[in-house]
Order: C-alpha cells, then sequence, then structure tokens
C-alpha cells in the first residue's frame, strides 16, 4: 500500500451549505502531514470523512487502501488512530492510567472487556514509548493536561495504527508542556514502524521538522498543498491568512508573527 488516502473532488455540504468544496489530497506512506487552517475551516469535518462518520456529499475517497462503498468502516477504523482534546471531556477521571490506554484496544470510552496481561504489557512498552510510564498506577485526574495528552496518544497506538490523526493535540497546554509533547511525537515519528501522521493546528510553530508536507485549508477549500518549506513562508501565509504575515524559520521550525504596520503595507493589496 502507497497510497494512505486519496481524495478526488470531495465535498460535503449540511442544510443547504457547502462545508468542505471540490478537495482533490492524496497522502503517501512515508509522508507526514501537517493541516492548517482557521477555526471553522473545515478540518474537523475532513476529519469526520477520512474516519467514516460522515460520508461525502460528492466525490470519491479511500484510506489505507480501502475504497468508502466497498469495505466495513468500522474494521478500518480499527487502523486509525484519532487523538482529540474532546476525547477527554468523556474519560473516567477515576480510571487508572494503564486502563485509559489499554481500552484504545478496544475502541472503547472505558475498560470494559476483559484485558489480556499480554495487552497491559503493551500498553506499559507504548507508555514508555511515549514518555508517560511514571503515571503507571496513578488515577486519569491526577495527571496534568500535557500528561493527558500523552496518554490518549498512546491509547491511540493500542491497535498498532497505520495512520494516526493528532487533533490540535497541544490545546490548552502551557509552553513548557507543549514542547514536551512536540519532542514526544517527534520521537514517535521517526520511528521505523511509525504510522503516517497528520498533525491538524493552527499554530504553525508547532509544525515539526517530521511533517514534511502541508496542507493549507479555508473555508472548506484547499489553499495550497506541498512541501512544507515551501509553503510556510512570508507571502504565502500572507496570502492565506489575508493578513501581513512575518515568518521567521528557527531550528527547521516556521514561526510566524503579524507584520508591525507598515512595515508590509502592501502585503495583501500587491
Amino acid at each position: 500500500m502507497k497510497t494512505v488516502i486519496d481524495m478526488q473532488d470531495v465535498s460535503w455540504k449540511k442544510d443547504g451549505k457547502t462545508i468542505l468544496s471540490n478537495v482533490k489530497w492524496k497522502v503517501n506512506k512515508g509522508e507526514h502531514w501537517a493541516l492548517l487552517g482557521l477555526n471553522g475551516s473545515g478540518k474537523t469535518t475532513l476529519l469526520n470523512i477520512i474516519n467514516g462518520y460522515i460520508w461525502p456529499s460528492t466525490g470519491t475517497i479511500s484510506v489505507l487502501g480501502q475504497t468508502f462503498g466497498k469495505t466495513d468502516l468500522r474494521e478500518l477504523r480499527k487502523s486509525i488512530g484519532w487523538v482529540s482534546t474532546s476525547l477527554q471531556e468523556r474519560l473516567n477521571e477515576r480510571a487508572l492510567t494503564e486502563d485509559i490506554v489499554v481500552s484504545g484496544k478496544f475502541a472503547s470510552i472505558g475498560l470494559y472487556e476483559v484485558a489480556k496481561p499480554s495487552d497491559f504489557e503493551q500498553a506499559y512498552q507504548i507508555m514508555e514509548q511515549i514518555g508517560c510510564s511514571h503515571l503507571i498506577g496513578r488515577t486519569y485526574q491526577t495527571c496534568s493536561q500535557g500528561e493527558k495528552q500523552k496518554l490518549l496518544i498512546a491509547r491511540g497506538l493500542m491497535t498498532d495504527p497505520k495512520l494516526l490523526i493528532l487533533d490540535e493535540p497541544t490545546s490548552g497546554l502551557d509552553f513548557l508542556s507543549r514542547e514536551d509533547l512536540l519532542t514526544s511525537i517527534q520521537k514517535l515519528a521517526t520511528k521505523q514502524e511509525a504510522p503516517t501522521i497528520l498533525y491538524v493546528t493552527h499554530h504553525i510553530e508547532e509544525v515539526l521538522p517530521i511533517f514534511n508536507q502541508t496542507l493549507l485549508l479555508r473555508e472548506g477549500s484547499i489553499f495550497e498543498q506541498g512541501r512544507t518549506e515551501d509553503l510556510l513562508t512570508t507571502d504565502m501565509l500572507t496570502d492565506f491568512f489575508q493578513t501581513p504575515i512575518e515568518v521567521e524559520w528557527k531550528n527547521k521550525r516556521a514561526w510566524m508573527s503579524v507584520a508591525v504596520s507598515g512595515e508590509r503595507e502592501d502585503a495583501i493589496t500587491t
């Protein structure tokens, strides 16, 4: 399987309003993608389509070589790990951290199945890999926001997914916790058997060096896609955000700021 995601002319409408329009996007094995867009740009809708929770109004889509309409989406989802902050609100605060992680194998919010000792051994190994093994034996409610995010990533890896979606995983984290989590993601992505990772954010400084491809989504349409270093530039992001932007690269990461008034007065008019 060389193609992880293949979307051709995908659109989605709700109540007569177009939320996504004519999306053409292909993700190949060996690529890690960053998805950038402001709130309301259609990122969540795009993720819901990839996971098969909503059906495109038009177009065709295949994920992990499985064409929608010709595959069991429930089985397909077992090969997709989706980490979202919204999941935290549904978890039992009093559950042990290792139970939270093991529940990912059964795609359940709580651990209701009878887990095998090997399941917990796998969970411990993943927690070590993600850098949260020190949380074993603690309850979920005693963990910091950053620790909870690491546990959710570990949970998402329990099924050995081929595709891992990280949906704004640093939301609510302070600077140090954010950088700690990003370091864990960088290490995960560089492992030999790492899944293809989609990292969804609206903060370009979170786009790590391992995310070699970027998709810019604006108002439900693809604004641009391609190599990250070609897209995260002053001119491109000024056009994308329709606001004068300055981009500076440090340590192979792009850092963005709004240009001081008068410095780029012609940025969005030329």
